[in-house]
């Protein structure tokens, strides 16, 4: 299996991560009335989630070359 086809497989299992952390279960784990430096914990972990995302993309899309 080459680096392609490894690099394929990880941006899919990232893109079923991404779904997996921005389903409703999960959303209303942190649907919370508290703060995280003056950030509700909701917001926070969207961007949080969001931004991890992205990194872990960049790292595998990097990675390969």
């Amino acid at each position: 299996m080459g680096d392609f086809e490894k690099s394929g497989q990880r941006l899919i299992a990232l893109c079923l991560l991404g779904f997996l952390l921005f389903n409703y279960p999960v959303l209303a784990l942190f649907n919370l009335p508290q703060t995280v430096f003056g950030i509700p914990v909701l917001y926070a972990y969207i961007f949080c989630a969001w931004a991890l995302l992205i990194g872990a993309m960049a790292w595998v899309v990097e990675k390969r070359r």
